[in-house]
């Protein structure tokens, strides 16, 4: 400890607010422990902050715009216009809103909060030096510790965030006005949604990847339907492309991409966005003093119980690998908190949904097909087109389909594959019956409300069992 310092101990010392953070803090001390919660930005972390909550705001604003001009067919006619600092004014609120939240449920469960960045001193100390002048440091001796630090949008060579017309994810969602051009490298998720976002206000949009397809990871009947959407918006696509440099212009920037042989492509922008994905946040940490050693790719192992090579030191959230998702997260930090509180915690990963909240959304959730048939398993599959679904057709959305994949022996439901609307909500569906190890009748013989989009899901348990009604049966 430094002479000066402010020397201070807890039960439990938890490092980032984001969703494993404050989750596994607020969990903690709901078991009666002394829980310290350092945050060195803004309590939510990236997820609530720059992520998840204003990018679903954008999206959902420039859908309500977008919806409006196309409802000529149903009998609407409309041309809306887009104010997109009004825009971003009504996201800011969503955001704070949110994080305010956030903030008082960590102190109404008793949570210390403190605003600074923590670095290890040994396996059992960390430092904070709070931000601003003259604000000191902060020595903390802990019993526990959960690294929650998440992460940070990974940077191209050539094409650094803080330069002014290339954006990072952040920037974009920051942002208080539309781009007439707009180039995005990588056509990941952040990619797709985003661009998908910025189409529907206005820009042209056009998508450089390296790799062949849009969504890579996700098989190519989900994502066609995707990349068919996102070329009615108008959004053009680079397949084969690597960014390589971009110079400015007198009309803005141009940005030139290679292909593995050499030849190269130029796309005129007023901004580019580079979304090629994440990498986490470690580096920060001086793990050497605990003795851990990050991965090559700065990730820190763990077992089954959030646990790293250090007993009394969890990694949760996105520093901890895949899958990098928010309610992952949560659930890996609820688990590292009810394990030191001495529960029979412990994680389980067999029904993780994971959600791209493009136009349509695609959402998947436990196994494929072929993933089941590699098991060890007879799979049988069930589809229900959202054409042939009531409540899409009047909701003007009907591409896509609903997907179910189960064990041939004895029906237990095994994962789903939807793209379509609202497949973010449909997919909970089929989580909670792969949780719970409900079978192709279950889900069947559970009466749906008529007329919902949740209907496709019980049609699709039909179909698989060769019983389907509002479909023809494989």
């Amino acid at each position: 400890m430094v002479m000066g310092d402010i020397a201070t101990g807890t039960d439990v010392l938890v490092i980032g607010g984001g969703p494993g953070g404050y989750v596994a803090a607020i969990r903690a001390a709901q078991h009666d422990l002394d829980v310290t919660l350092v945050e060195k930005d803004a309590y939510g972390g990236t997820c609530l902050n720059y992520g998840c909550i204003p990018s679903k705001a954008f999206i959902t604003a420039t859908d309500v715009a977008h919806d409006a001009g196309n409802g000529g067919v149903m009998g609407v006619v409309a041309d809306p216009d887009i104010d997109m600092a009004a825009m971003a004014e009504w996201k800011d609120g969503v955001v704070d809103q949110l994080t305010g939240g956030v903030e008082q449920l960590c102190k109404a469960n008793g949570v210390n909060l403190v605003e600074g960045t923590a670095a290890f001193e040994d396996e059992h100390t960390a430092r904070i030096a709070h931000g601003g002048s003259g604000q000191g440091m902060e020595t903390i001796e802990f019993e526990h510790a959960i690294v929650a630090t998440g992460s940070r949008p990974i940077q191209v060579p050539g094409f650094e965030f803080e330069t002014d017309p290339v954006w990072s994810s952040r920037d974009a969602l920051a942002t208080d006005s539309v781009p007439d051009e707009l180039v995005v490298v990588g056509a990941g998720y952040i990619g797709m949604e985003l661009s998908t976002t910025f189409a529907k206000a206005g820009a042209d949009v056009t998508v450089v990847e390296m790799l062949e397809d849009a969504l890579p990871g996700y098989g190519s009947d989900l994502t066609g339907v995707v990349q068919e959407r996102a070329a009615a918006l108008g959004i053009d696509f680079g397949f084969g492309e690597a960014a390589a440099e971009w110079e400015s212009t007198e009309d803005g920037i141009v940005v030139t991409t290679e292909t593995e042989d050499g030849a190269e492509s130029t796309y005129a922008a007023d901004k580019v966005l580079v979304a090629v994905g994440r990498e986490p946040v470690t580096d920060t940490l001086e793990l050497e003093a605990t003795g851990l050693e990050p991965t090559d790719g700065g990730f820190l192992e763990t077992d089954g119980q959030a646990r790293t090579d250090v007993d009394h030191i969890y990694a949760v959230g996105d520093v901890a690998g895949e899958p990098m998702l928010a309610h992952t997260a949560s659930q890996e930090g609820v688990v590292a908190a009810e394990v030191i509180a001495g529960e029979p915690a412990a994680l389980d990963y067999q029904a993780v949904p994971s959600v791209v909240f493009t136009d349509p959304e695609i959402a998947t959730v436990g196994m494929t097909e072929v993933e089941a048939a590699d098991a060890g398993f007879d799979p049988v599959v069930g589809q229900m087109p959202f054409r042939a679904n009531g409540r899409s057709l009047t909701t003007g959305n009907d591409d896509g389909f609903v997907r179910l994949v189960a064990d041939g022996d004895d029906e237990f439901v095994l994962g789903a594959q939807i793209v379509g609307p609202d497949a973010s909500e449909l997919v909970a569906e089929v989580t909670l019956a792969i949780e719970l190890g409900a079978t192709l009748e279950d889900v069947a013989r559970t009466i749906h409300t008529h007329p919902t989009l949740s209907e496709a899901v019980m049609e699709a348990a039909e179909n698989a069992r060769g019983r389907a009604i509002h479909t023809l049966n494989r």
